[in-house]
């Protein structure tokens, strides 16, 4: 349906009762999430911890933190009397390690960026007991929440303050909970087999992407295709230049309608871009009833990297389409330097072309792929043919041929090959989009037959042909029925660096039901597996910059420079309806460890002003799985027996030794925030930012505001960093460094404090509401854990 958003869990059926619902709302408040303090997943760390040694295999530190939090316990050691720290060495060691845990943002109840976190992980009720015991007066060392210190002298009331809202994350129970432990480190799949992915929306406000594509010259950039015939630059930091790189939309044949195959198509640089400037585009042309598709050759402008020279056009292919609709459209370049081209059978249904169609009729270019030489074609042909490909010499093939009996492929990839390995390199897959009954995903090789007309999927079509001994076609590795989708978009094999779970699954989709799917292969059978991906449930993707739902027409797949998997979709199929968007796949159960996958993008000259990239779509709270985007019958989920409630008594203030404000509680969406007190802080801070950096923004007189950086400097952001559980401010951060407040009114001015205060109202300042200054000063604060002196 066009405009409804997709997400790919199973949900529950529309008829689904209360009590149901209930037991999903429970469930979902144990639902396995692994996620580190800054709010992205676990790693591997590089080299063994030698403090927190027991999160080597998988946790959230690097050696780096593992080395700071051991400064840390050698600090606090110098500070405790020596019989207490006989006696308490080891809690110390364990606390301080759960910043390590691959449930570090469970463990100090980090659910909500914009708030501070817990000083000290959250307990058990017997360890904290037994820690009472003999160590309480430990508390005051490891956390500066005052609150927390007053409390040494009451065991109830100190460990009720420590406890979780979601007891089967406290420490040390979740080391030994086989929910949460069994799986650690894989792509978790619900009770079904589903996939459980998040999404990092990348463009929107695009009009049906077609493709998106990079140069592979070093600068990262990548360019973005709409079927109306404009091309757009993006840079590495998501910001989209002004001007197209490309606009041909004026010899582009496509039309308002929604389902309109035609249109531009395709777009690939050549592998030597950064020296020669050369790109290649498929589009639909037309004149009166006449209408055909065209390869041309363009050149990049001698005075702007960023613009394509439209005077450089040179047509180096045309071909004939005797209907409007199977037009094909990718183009790639292979490791040998060719060019590949996936031409439609013509259009109509079940090519009616001739004796056999043009699938099969080798001496047709429709209904193939392609394989043609562009090098060196500055004199003479604008193309020769590569002397491998598989019918040169013979009579009765066009010796552009490289493969045949396709009906109309819909985004091919070469696979990048494994990363340490290389195994997989140069495999061709595409998504071969069906008839009647069945979509296709093949491997494509030199010089098969993939079987339409004769064959659709894996069963026949044209029975006559079917049967024919001659036709020795290949069967797809994997097809599905129109149960499950009509219309196959292709997708790639990710190698990219960043999830290294992912690494080897081919990931593709379906325009018409909006399913994501993927299929990996067994190394020792050939066969592949199937595994359909969905949206990660609960909270799985409530996080800064994730978002669990799509537009459901799956129009195409990309990856960046680095290998990183993207796909487009939209929210109604139309050439001139700006609803696409751009989304990047995320793994939220592992991560590659931090700093191993970083880019140095070559720079780039920009003319052009630039459009800074504002994300529009929203993380959408859910008390059931998120449903599949398809009209098939949905699938009931088990549901766990919900686990007993603990009781929690009523507090008026917020518990010491967490954060105030308390954001979003696991299994209890839609609770609403008490008001923050007078003189309450929060950092906002744009996505991808550690917890303890962004702009300040300050609670009173009932509202929030945020605080000019005039006479702001370290004191003041020590008092900030100290109300919002950090022992240290690292830097004060001036001239909107982390954002401008626009949204908001500026409170304060001329903040001026010791650093002693209890928080900024308590400062000299100008006066509530009273400033002389704009939003381009707005302060923000560096805050540590670690003194940044030593």
């Amino acid at each position: 349906m066009a405009g409804r958003r997709a997400g790919a869990g199973a949900g529950a059926g529309a008829g689904a009762g209360a009590l149901l619902a209930l037991l999903a709302l429970r469930a979902l408040g144990a639902a396995a999430h692994p996620q580190c303090l800054d709010f992205r997943p676990p790693f591997r760390p590089p080299q063994p911890l030698r403090f927190c040694s027991q999160y080597s295999a998988f946790g959230c530190c690097t050696p780096e933190q593992d080395a700071a939090l051991a400064r840390r316990f050698g600090a606090v050691a110098a500070r405790v009397d020596a019989a207490m720290w006989a006696e308490c060495a080891g809690y110390a060691l364990d606390l301080l390690c759960q910043e390590c845990s691959p449930y570090a943002a469970h463990l100090y109840d980090a659910e909500d960026p914009s708030t501070p976190l817990r000083t000290v992980p959250g307990l058990c009720e017997d360890y904290c007991l037994d820690m009472w015991q003999t160590c309480r007066g430990l508390f005051r060392h490891l956390s500066p929440d005052r609150e927390l210190w007053a409390l040494e002298g009451n065991r109830a009331k100190l460990c009720r303050s420590l406890s979780l809202d979601d007891t089967d994350y406290c420490f040390p129970r979740l080391l030994v909970n086989e929910n949460l432990t069994s799986n650690l480190g894989r792509v978790v799949a619900d009770a079904e087999g589903c996939l459980q992915l998040c999404l990092e929306e990348v463009a929107n406000g695009l009009r049906n992407p077609v493709a998106m594509v990079h140069a592979r010259d070093g600068t990262h950039r990548f360019f973005v295709a709409e079927q109306l015939g404009l091309v757009w630059v993006y840079l590495p930091d998501r910001s989209r230049l002004e001007k197209p790189f490309l606009n041909i939309s004026r010899a582009v044949l496509t039309s308002p309608w929604e389902g309109d195959e035609r249109g531009f198509l395709g777009l690939a640089f050549h592998p030597r871009f950064r020296h020669n400037g050369k790109l290649y585009v498929y589009y639909s042309v037309g004149v009166g009833f006449d209408e055909w598709v065209r390869i041309s050759e363009f050149r990049v402008s001698e005075d702007d990297v960023n613009a394509v020279d439209h005077d450089s056009e040179r047509i180096i292919l045309e071909i004939e389409e005797p209907a409007s609709n199977h037009n094909g459209g990718q183009l790639l370049f292979g490791d040998d330097g060719y060019l590949y081209t996936f031409t439609g059978d013509g259009g109509m249904a079940g090519d009616p072309f001739g004796k056999f169609g043009n699938a099969q009729n080798k001496s047709a270019l429709l209904g193939k792929v392609l394989r043609i030489d562009v090098d060196r074609n500055e004199r003479g042909p604008l193309y020769r043919i590569p002397p491998d490909n598989p019918f040169v010499g013979d009579p009765a093939a066009r010796p552009e041929v490289y493969a045949f009996g396709v009906r109309n492929m819909w985004r091919c990839s070469f696979d990048r090959g494994d990363p340490a390995t290389g195994e997989g390199r140069g495999r061709l897959f595409c998504g071969d989009v069906g008839q009647n009954k069945f979509e296709e995903v093949d491997l494509v090789e030199r010089g098969r037959n993939y079987g339409w007309r004769a064959r659709e999927g894996y069963e026949c079509y044209d029975r006559k042909l079917c049967a024919n001994a001659s036709l020795d076609d290949v069967l797809p590795i994997f097809a599905y029925p129109h149960k499950l989708g009509k219309s196959v978009t292709g997708g790639y094999v990710y190698r990219g660096c960043e999830y290294p779970n992912l690494n080897g699954l081919y990931i593709f989709g379906d325009f018409m039901s909006g399913r994501l799917m993927s299929l990996r292969e067994n190394p020792e059978t050939g066969q592949w597996r199937y595994s359909e991906i969905c949206m990660g449930r609960g909270q799985t993707c409530a996080f800064p910059g994730l978002i669990n739902n799509y537009y459901p027409h799956i129009i195409s797949f990309a990856e960046d420079e680095a290998g990183e998997l993207y796909f487009m979709s939209t929210g109604m199929p139309s050439a001139t309806v700006a609803r696409g968007v751009v989304y990047k796949m995320i793994d939220p159960s592992r991560r590659a460890p931090p700093g191993k996958c970083q880019i140095q993008p070559s720079r780039v000259k920009v003319r052009s002003r630039l459009i800074h990239f504002v994300p529009k779509e929203k993380f959408i709270r859910r008390t059931e799985s998120i449903p599949r985007p398809t009209k098939a019958p949905r699938r009931s989920r088990p549901t766990a027996a919900p686990p007993a409630p603990t009781p929690r008594p009523s507090r008026p203030t917020p518990r010491p030794g967490r954060r105030r404000g308390s954001g979003r509680r696991r299994g209890r969406p839609g609770t609403a925030d008490p008001e923050p007190s007078n003189g309450a802080v929060r950092l906002v801070r744009p996505a991808g930012l550690s917890p303890g950096r962004g702009r300040v923004e300050v609670f009173a007189g009932g509202r929030w505001g945020t605080v000019c950086d005039d006479a702001w400097d370290t004191k003041a952001a020590a008092v900030v960093c100290r109300q919002l559980g950090f022992l240290y401010a690292a830097r004060a951060a001036k001239r909107a460094e982390f954002g401008e407040g626009r949204g908001l009114p500026i409170l304060l001015d001329d903040v001026r404090c010791t650093g002693s205060e209890r928080n900024l109202l308590e400062c000299a300042h100008a006066g509530l509401g009273s400033h002389n200054c704009g939003h381009q000063e707005d302060a923000g604060v560096v805050c540590s854990r670690e003194d940044p002196d030593l």
